[in-house]
Order: C-alpha cells, then sequence, then structure tokens
C-alpha cells in the first residue's frame, strides 16, 4: 500500500499582543504626549510669527526695491531677497498664514461633510447607507491631484478652487471612519438600552454615537492638514493654487527656481517651510493617532 502523505491544515496563528509594563505604557503615553506638546507649540509659533513679525517690520512682504535684489541670506534679510527686492523671510512667514488657513479651512469643511454622511450612513436604511458608500467609491476612484487640476483649471487660481476640490474627495475618509465607528457602536449595550427606554433615533445619534465616533476621526484631520499645504503648494507651483503677488510657499519656488544657480535661498527656504509645517502636523497626528488606541 503506498504511503500517501496527509497535509494537514497549519493552525491558526493569533496575534496576541505582548503584556506591557506600566512604566513602558506610561513611557509611551508621555512620549504622545510631548510629541503634541512640542509640535502644536512649534505650529503656533509659525502662526504667531507670521502675523507678529510682518507686522513690527515696518515694510510689506510685497514691497519691492530693485536696488536690493537677490541679495544673498544677511543679518538684515535673513533669508535673502528675490529678483525684485522682496525680503523672503518675511514672504515665508506671511505664506505660513496663507497656507495654514486654507489647508485647515478645507480639511475642517471636508470634516464635517464626512463625519455627517458617516453618521447618516451609519444610521439610516439600507438604501441611504448604499447610495452613500457608492457616491464614495466614486470619488474614492478619481486622482485626487487631477481631480485638483481639473476643478482649478475651471474655476481659476485662488482658494475657492482648493476648498472646493478638497471637499469632493476628502470627505470620504472621514465618511467611511465614522460610518464603521457607529456600525460598532449601535450594537453595544448602552446604546440598545438607551433605545429601550425610548430615546429618540437623533439624540441616540447626538448623545452616544457621535462623542464616540468622532475623535478618530479628529485625529485624522491633522494628516490631512499636512497632505492639503503639500497639495495647495504644488497648485501654486503649475500656477493653478494662489495667484501671485500674494506670498505662497509654492509659488515663491516656483518664481524661485528660475534662480537655482545664483540665488539657491529662493526655492530652499519655502521648501523647508512646506517641510516644517506638513511634517508637524503629520507628527502630531500620528501622536494623536497613538493617543487614541491606548
Amino acid at each position: 500500500m503506498s504511503m500517501v502523505p496527509v497535509l494537514s491544515r497549519p493552525d491558526p496563528v493569533i496575534d496576541v499582543p505582548p503584556t506591557d509594563s506600566p512604566r513602558r505604557w506610561w513611557h509611551r503615553r508621555r512620549t504622545g504626549h510631548v510629541t503634541v506638546v512640542v509640535t502644536a507649540g512649534l505650529l503656533v509659533a509659525l502662526l504667531v510669527a507670521s502675523f507678529v513679525v510682518p507686522a513690527l517690520a515696518g515694510f510689506s512682504p510685497t514691497d519691492q526695491d530693485l536696488s536690493r535684489a537677490l541679495l544673498p541670506p544677511s543679518p538684515s534679510h535673513p533669508f535673502g531677497t528675490d529678483a525684485l527686492g522682496r525680503d523672503v523671510f518675511l514672504r515665508c512667514l506671511y505664506a505660513a498664514r496663507v497656507d495654514l488657513a486654507i489647508a485647515a479651512t478645507a480639511t475642517a469643511l471636508s470634516a464635517l461633510l464626512g463625519i455627517t454622511l458617516g453618521l447618516i450612513a451609519g444610521m439610516a436604511p439600507p438604501w441611504v447607507d448604499a447610495l452613500i458608500l457608492r457616491a464614495a467609491d466614486v470619488m474614492q476612484a478619481l486622482p485626487i491631484y487631477v481631480l485638483l487640476l481639473v476643478v482649478g483649471f475651471l474655476l481659476g487660481p485662488g482658494a475657492g478652487a482648493f476648498i472646493v476640490a478638497s471637499l469632493l474627495v476628502v470627505w470620504v475618509s472621514y465618511a467611511r471612519i465614522v460610518r464603521t465607528q457607529v456600525l460598532v457602536l449601535r450594537e453595544l449595550d448602552f446604546v440598545h438600552a438607551a433605545r429601550l427606554t425610548g430615546v429618540g433615533r437623533v439624540r441616540v445619534l447626538a448623545r452616544h454615537l457621535l462623542p464616540n465616533a468622532v475623535p478618530q476621526a479628529i485625529v485624522y484631520c491633522a494628516a490631512d492638514i499636512a497632505f492639503g499645504i503639500v497639495a495647495l503648494s504644488s497648485l501654486s507651483f503649475l500656477g493653478l493654487g494662489i495667484a501671485a503677488p500674494t506670498p505662497e510657499w509654492g509659488l515663491m519656488i516656483q518664481d524661485g527656481r528660475l534662480y537655482l544657480d545664483q540665488a539657491w535661498w529662493l526655492t530652499v527656504f519655502p521648501g523647508a517651510m512646506i517641510a516644517l509645517a506638513a511634517g508637524a502636523f503629520a507628527f502630531m497626528g500620528d501622536a494623536l493617532d497613538r493617543q487614541v488606541r491606548q
């Protein structure tokens, strides 16, 4: 009799998280808090400087003086001057309020729309849920940068085009996050108890589901603001974002690329500001996400 090897099904691998000591748990919590505090302090300092320093400088970031064109960094002009004699340091700081305000506004409006649709999808009848999910699938299938370019081309340069394009796409992530949270929460005992006591659907949604479903979506906002800063700068670099003469980091890089061989500071400093602001929001979002998951 021939021996036929018997292939047994491997035992399932169960990922059991290791037990953590109180010291390690507290170290992670403290590290997350420090990261949030440091990044938030950095962003607040940048935002305050964007209003205070240009006001105290005595001249506008858009003032031109051809006699001091393309001056290298010096104590009087820490970031040098551009081809029109404008102070790059003041323009970088002024651009901070422009980029941060537009990116934060676009993210806040997208989050509000996505959270609202996610709550509706999680509590509404199945056909409403399916309709919202199909709309989310369609919008998520569109390349976001292509959509930003199309909307920017149709509406023209400016903050409005960027905000509209963000609203069309960015809401999808928030809707999916909140919908998933609501689907889980509505099956828990405290929600069933509230429904059995006669609490209406709207009150259950506002009092029990919303406070527990939204925190994870709010954490996602920090990462989206970082993306918004980079996307807005990219559009401005291509001529479809903020229009001149308003100082904007991407627009400043676009203006300085013609002088790379003789004025490196025209592109390096605006690029460093983009990396600083976007990186701060990205680190903050990662730290907040760890805090929420713990």
